[in-house]
């Protein structure tokens, strides 16, 4: 029997960000934390990506302690260091100190090998008139799926 698919997304990103380029990368995680992302116990809603010396981390999210075990307990949200290569460390460093460019991650999801991957994203801040317009594009949207 197959392990049911893992795909945590960070809905919000979308409605808060322009999302300009996306990266695929692994994390480095305990092995409570794969087994708690595989049981569902994940969440990215408030993560966000920044440097921290040469390493870039993800910060703040939320994967909840596995099971019963309190011998090998990981703090939810301790700070999470990604891989990625250095030529894409370096240039997403490069775009990260232009005004208003940050890095977000979009989704959470389990790779073919069964490796947790992550998907990040160079985010631009929308302002609240283009956040009105996303709403009516949805609303648009979701009016003609359903055929009026």
């Amino acid at each position: 029997m197959a392990a049911p698919a893992i795909d945590v997304r960070n809905r919000r990103a979308s409605y808060e960000y322009h999302l300009l380029d996306s990266y695929t990368c692994g994390l480095v995680l305990m092995g409570s934390e794969i087994k708690s992302i595989r049981a569902g116990g994940a969440s990215i809603s408030e993560a966000f990506c920044t440097f921290m010396g040469p390493d870039l981390v993800v910060r703040n999210m939320q994967i909840n302690p596995y099971g019963t075990n309190i011998h090998y307990v990981h703090e939810p949200k301790r700070d999470r260091k990604l891989l990625l290569k250095h030529s894409e460390l370096n240039k997403l460093r490069r775009k990260v100190k232009d005004a208003g460019i940050t890095i977000v991650p979009v989704r959470l999801f389990l790779s073919d090998s069964g490796y947790a991957k992550l998907e990040i994203a160079l985010a631009k801040g929308k302002k609240v008139h283009d956040k009105r317009e996303s709403i009516k594009e949805r609303d648009v949207q979701r009016d003609l799926d359903r055929g009026q």
